[in-house]
């Protein structure tokens, strides 16, 4: 088990060129090896008696969150059409992601009820934190996500005058700077 005192930094001292060879991870710089990469340090014993150990640092295998069907996601909006939003996700069940995923919310996936009344733009502009729960696998390109549910649509959002948006109603938000009232596809809070 590793503790917090392996735990390295790039370009923080691990030891001589004299005790140690240099490994994976690793670089040597006026006869001291330094840690390239951030890391646990290791050290790796060789088969022979004279043969120096390596010092070596290994990332931590953290896998990212990927998205599932059904799966709820908070994504930030990239970019609004009439026909979709864009968005990249950011984080799925709770689970950061740290590879960067795409994805689609379309006008018929906004709401529930009164599907084609919607407008993307006054439900979602870019900028926008929303969360959605993932309906499709999508494209090659993007998951498709859908807001209809009461919980999914805009957590957090900034007024066209800077300021922070307090949802009013479940399609309005209103700017703590201005009081001016902005349309978006509220989630009710949890």
């Amino acid at each position: 088990m590793a503790s917090v005192a392996d735990a390295v930094v790039p370009g923080q001292r691990l030891g001589h060129v004299q005790e140690f060879n240099v490994g994976a991870g690793t670089y040597a710089l006026q006869d001291f090896i330094y840690a390239s990469v951030v890391g646990l340090k290791r050290i790796m014993k060789q088969g022979g008696d004279n043969e120096l150990p390596f010092m070596t640092v290994q990332r931590e295998n953290s896998q990212s969150a990927i998205p599932e069907i059904e799966a709820i996601v908070t994504c930030k909006v990239v970019r609004v059409n009439p026909r979709f939003a864009s968005v990249n996700i950011m984080v799925v069940d709770g689970k950061p992601c740290t590879d960067d995923f795409q994805g689609i919310i379309r006008v018929q996936d906004v709401r529930a009820t009164e599907k084609d009344k919607v407008k993307i733009y006054n439900s979602f502009r870019p900028g926008d934190i929303v969360r959605a729960q993932v309906i499709s696998l999508g494209d090659a390109r993007s998951y498709y996500l859908s807001t209809a549910a009461n919980e999914l649509g805009v957590i957090f959002g900034t007024s066209v005058a800077g300021g922070s948006l307090v949802p009013i109603s479940w399609q309005e938000m209103q700017c703590t700077k201005t009081r001016v009232i902005e349309l978006r596809k509220c989630a009710k809070p949890l």
